[in-house]
């Protein structure tokens, strides 16, 4: 494509939190602690979106986990580029401190725009 560029940037929230089980929404996690940590929205790209279930109700997992940061093009300055790599340092320095999830609702078609989920024991 013309002009060349990207348009995402992604995250890989298995290797970033390694400690969240897949069953935990590693993605959602550090989707959700971005927010938290500077007003960063992105969106997870893995088992929450298109994870599925077996037929005993287990997840079977998507095969990435990933979260992804759209750049459209020509309308951030290196400012806020800047901004959202701070926070990413900020956040996986304390990456350890970050809990998984668990979906307490959800419904059967596009989980992920609705389910409500809450942190993890």
């Amino acid at each position: 494509m013309q002009p060349a560029g990207g348009h995402a940037v992604y995250l890989d929230a298995k290797a970033f939190l390694p400690h969240i089980r897949v069953e935990q929404y590693p993605g959602q996690s550090l989707v959700c602690a971005l927010y938290e940590e500077g007003g960063i929205r992105t969106v997870e790209i893995g088992s929450l979106m298109f994870g599925k279930y077996d037929e005993n109700g287990k997840l079977v997992p998507a095969q990435m986990e990933l979260v992804r940061l759209a750049i459209p093009r020509r309308v951030y300055t290196q400012s806020h580029i800047d901004y959202v790599a701070e926070v990413i340092i900020e956040v996986f320095n304390r990456r350890n401190e970050l809990r998984g999830l668990v979906i307490t609702e959800e419904t059967p078609l596009l989980r992920h725009f609705t389910a409500k989920l809450k942190p993890a024991q």
